[in-house]
């Protein structure tokens, strides 16, 4: 007589299933938008994807030297112990640090340093 509550369980079993949101009902993503200023990332380790220019690394986006010197005046300037001051990161987020940096001495009243003015 175990067959009434195995049948039992597997009704009540189908119904819940049934009450759970089918994938294709969940509200549909927008489909990505075409960003005429992106690029793939180059490498045969990395899969296809598409990438902002403003997101590639400060080396690709100013050069080795320029880069080289934005992250020289980042270190010198933020008291962050991890800051993002590397030529990997984007232009931007390092300019963002310095500029936070030097907001910080000029806040607190100091002098900030020359790499400050640059």
């Amino acid at each position: 007589m175990t067959r009434p509550p195995l049948l039992a369980c597997l009704f009540l079993g189908g119904l819940l299933a049934a009450c759970q949101p089918h994938p294709e009902a969940a509200s549909p993503t927008p489909p990505p938008t075409r960003d005429p200023e992106a690029r793939l990332p180059e490498g045969p380790d990395m899969a296809p994807r598409r990438v902002p220019l403003d997101e590639r690394p400060c080396r690709e986006t100013l050069g080795d030297a320029a880069s080289a010197r934005l992250v020289q005046r980042c270190i010198a300037v933020s008291p962050a112990t991890h800051p993002p001051c590397n030529a990997a990161n984007p232009c931007e987020m390092i300019q963002g640090e310095i500029d936070r940096a030097c907001a910080l001495w000029t806040r607190d009243g100091e002098t900030p340093p020359k790499e400050c003015k640059g």
